[in-house]
């Protein structure tokens, strides 16, 4: 999928996301999984898998305040994550074009199978 050029608006969006913090999001993870069923202990599974971040690491990251830029300019994402395909948002996130934006997406996406009832095995592929 070939896009035209962002527009002012689309770039505000963007960068507001990427300032915000992973603190802030990482609850919203929480709640949602936990909604289905799923346990924290298993989004924490799988967000180690994406970041290559140990438990210690990961709480490290929740309370240190740093943006999702910073995140993961800092983490390694694992090379399996091009398996990831489908949509999040009704964007497919193998075609988003912005490297920080894709790896969101990657996390978002991740997240919405585990609430969806994926197993562990084939979310962590």
């Amino acid at each position: 999928m070939t896009t035209g050029p962002l527009s002012s608006r689309q770039l505000a969006n963007m960068q507001r996301l990427f300032a915000t913090p992973f603190a802030e999001i990482y609850p919203l993870y929480v709640t949602k999984v936990q909604r289905k069923n799923r346990s924290e202990a298993e989004l924490r599974t799988v967000l180690s898998w994406l970041t290559d971040l140990d438990g210690t690491q990961l709480n490290q990251a929740i309370a240190s305040g740093e943006s999702l830029q910073e995140f993961f300019a800092r983490v390694t994402v694992h090379p399996n994550v091009v398996l990831i395909t489908g949509s999040v948002c009704g964007v497919k996130v193998q075609e988003v074009e912005d490297p920080l934006m894709r790896n969101i997406r990657f996390m978002d996406k991740l997240v919405d199978e585990l609430a969806q009832g994926k197993d562990l095995e084939r979310i962590l592929r």
